[in-house]
């Protein structure tokens, strides 16, 4: 047994043990501060060692009681929101100085934004089968038919969810036994994991904060399909959710690896339709069920905001010599579907480049830029950093680039790329500060300063946090040639 007496950034519980060597750290995903925990090595080195959270033995003292089903994914469910905001400002600051190297940290952060919505904020949830099943009561797993979320630090065994967890709908997640239930009496068995044979593997559910409408999608193998009455699903759907029903599909997944995605098989629409409308800043989006969109979209209101105002900053917010009036485009990289892109060419008038790698993405950007009569925005699939080589005649005609790359963040050869590209302005958007900070060493290098900081809670109950972070080019800047 632990005691967790520090923590660092990324939800990193931090506990010692006093060796005939000194002490040794070992950090424990997930843990928090005045915590006793067990926990199981999965990494070990001369001084510290790294562990994956079994079981919390006994509560901090600032924890309390949960009106929700705990789940693993909302490990700080338990914990006060303002020590929550607490501890990740903290230790995404303490990132931007330690491996940013960023002095004056005072003169650039500009505060944390919480998220609008701290309970049922998720617009999406996907949910596990499993032969094998945890019982959080005895600790013991056994076999059965499980449905709900992955055990913390397994694969293969499920906590069956019975009632709402807090960051989901309600009502969808309290109908979760129900539905269990009949999964269960059709005779089809869950899938077993280590066995890797079954039928029932996932169900994922998007929901529209615009309309509160549902789309579902089953995920199944192929084994036993012949028996599977597909009506009936969607007749138990129908009633209990009625008009909240937008549609449900039904995928095969055949493949041996533990995801819902199939490398081969078929995705087919058996009620309704394929995707759901979210509304953000005015404009609509069409979501499909492999669609990337912001997980909060209440949240993601105000981050996009930040960005808005970041990149159509007026004169007297602008460095007195920035000559951001110059610039004839500006360039969303790593766009996704083009949520950014569209609400830039709404707020600015300026005419927008996004690109991105995922054709699947573009395609979903164009059609929603169609839908929502956006014109001034042209959207490339294509490799970030070999998008900046093939158009060179943008160089010097961008007024801002915004960046908002994946969790492991720009590649330091596309980041030169995009450097190479002369923008006044950089506003970097980040779901990883550790990346981010990274970043921030070789952007300093090459004279962009770090002007603007802001941290925002996309992720109540979770140990992640978002940055929004605004690089100025200054006169000093050095020529990147290579």
């Amino acid at each position: 047994m632990l005691d967790v007496e520090d923590v660092a950034f990324g939800g990193k519980g931090i506990a010692r043990i006093t060796t005939d060597r000194g002490p040794f750290v070992v950090f424990i995903q997930n843990a928090f501060p005045g915590q006793k925990v067990e926990a199981r090595v999965v990494k070990c080195k001369s001084r510290h060692a790294e562990c994956r959270l079994e079981e919390v033995i006994e509560r901090a003292p600032e924890e309390v009681e949960l009106d929700f089903q705990e789940i693993p994914g909302a490990p700080y469910a338990r914990v006060p929101l303002p020590l929550q905001h607490d501890v990740k400002e903290k230790t995404a600051l303490d990132l931007y100085q330690r491996i940013g190297g960023v002095k004056g940290i005072d003169s650039v952060y500009e505060g944390f934004i919480p998220s609008p919505k701290n309970w049922h904020y998720r617009n999406k949830m996907e949910y596990s089968f499993s032969a094998i099943v945890h019982d959080p009561e005895t600790g013991e797993k056994e076999d059965g038919f499980g449905f709900g979320f992955k055990k913390r630090g397994t694969w293969w065994a499920v906590e069956n969810l019975n009632a709402d967890s807090g960051l989901f709908d309600p009502a969808v997640e309290n109908f979760l036994a129900t539905l269990r239930a009949w999964f269960e009496q059709t005779g089809l068995p869950a899938w077993h994991p280590p066995k890797r044979e079954g039928f029932y593997r996932f169900l994922v559910v998007r929901r529209s904060e615009a309309n509160q409408k549902l789309l579902f999608n089953l995920v199944t193998s192929s084994d036993g399909l012949e028996a599977f009455d597909r009506e009936q699903f969607v007749q138990l759907l129908t009633t209990e959710f009625g008009e909240r029903l937008q549609g449900v599909l039904h995928t095969i997944n055949d493949d041996k690896g533990d995801r819902v995605e199939a490398r081969s098989g078929d995705s087919e629409l058996i009620h309704g339709e394929a995707h759901i409308t979210e509304t953000l800043h005015g404009l609509d989006f069409d979501i499909e069920m492999s669609s990337f969109f912001q997980t909060n979209p209440a949240c993601a209101q105000a981050l996009y905001a930040e960005v808005i105002a970041a990149v159509d900053a007026t004169p007297e917010e602008q460095s007195a010599w920035l000559p951001l009036s110059t610039g004839e485009f500006i360039m969303d990289l790593f766009c996704g579907t083009g949520t950014i892109a569209q609400m830039l060419a709404r707020h600015t008038g300026k005419p927008i480049i996004g690109v991105d790698i995922v054709e699947q993405a573009i395609e979903d950007a164009r059609k929603s830029a169609r839908n929502n009569g956006t014109d001034n925005i042209e959207f490339h699939a294509a490799d970030v950093g070999k998008f900046l080589l093939e158009y060179p005649e943008y160089k010097g005609r961008i007024q801002s680039i915004v960046l908002d790359p994946p969790r492991a963040g720009i590649s330091p050869k596309s980041l030169r790329k995009v450097i190479r590209m002369g923008a006044p302005r950089i506003v970097y958007v980040s779901c990883n500060p550790a990346t981010q900070a990274r970043d921030i060493v070789i952007l300093r290098e090459f004279g962009y300063e770090l002007k603007r900081l802001k941290l925002v809670d996309q992720f109540p109950h979770t140990a992640h946090v978002e940055a929004i972070a605004v690089f100025e080019k200054t006169l000093k800047a050095s020529t990147l040639d290579a």
